[in-house]
């Protein structure tokens, strides 16, 4: 799998995301920066990462959906290749339309860092193929800004759809119907606010974010 991971300014997760990727597909991603306009030949997935990109000014991913690699994000994922955001990534991504609604201020108005459940709720995905519907998992959350919304008919056609990947078993930081990571239409974009790179090994606490990676290397390859 030729995997390329996107920074931007104030990104914070790039290197863990290329760890994990390297560790579960043995080969080391291409770190594109955020002033590329075009992404390496042959890229079967595109990785954008959590971080606090343009130190969240204006809102958070707004910014960095307007730099120039996310035109050729853009492209590629209408070709169907694999995009994966993840916490500011899931963030960039709706901000770039590719996926639909927001991600607002958490409800608590707090910083929330910490172990999450999630249940799985489409395992049919590139994404989440490597699951179980209906499992519940434990991934880590870190994020200011995860509060996920949109109007009541969006939330009921991507229920509708089955493109709601996962859901929060519990509260965390109010998003609508307990979101926490949704599918684009043709499935092969994943928005996420769990960070799955950070549950690879035990001794992280858990290897939960472990099969997302290897269920991808599996689709992809």
């Amino acid at each position: 799998m030729k995997a390329a991971v996107v920074t931007f300014p104030g990104s914070n997760c790039d290197r863990d995301l290329a760890v994990a990727i390297r560790e579960v597909t043995g080969r080391a991603p291409a770190m594109v920066w955020h002033r590329d306009s075009i992404l390496p030949a042959g890229t079967d997935l595109i990785a954008i990462p959590g971080g606090f990109s343009y130190g969240d000014y204006l809102r958070s991913g707004a910014m960095a959906a307007r730099s120039p690699i996310m035109r050729a994000v853009a492209e590629a994922a209408g070709k169907g290749v694999p995009v994966l955001g993840i916490c500011n990534g899931f963030q960039v991504l709706t901000e770039a339309g590719l996926l639909p609604g927001a991600l607002m201020r958490n409800a608590g108005l707090s910083f929330v860092c910490r172990p999450v459940g999630l249940k799985v709720e489409n395992n049919q995905s590139i994404f989440t193929n490597a699951y179980t519907v209906g499992e519940e998992i434990t991934v880590p959350v870190a994020h200011h800004d995860g509060n996920f919304q949109a109007d009541a008919a969006t939330l009921d056609r991507i229920e509708g759809e089955g493109r709601v990947a996962f859901r929060y078993t519990g509260e965390v930081n109010g998003s609508a119907r307990s979101i926490a990571g949704i599918l684009n239409d043709a499935g092969n974009v994943l928005g996420l606010m769990p960070h799955p790179e950070r549950a690879l090994e035990q001794a992280h606490g858990g290897t939960d974010g472990r099969r997302l990676f290897e269920g991808l290397l599996e689709a992809v390859a």
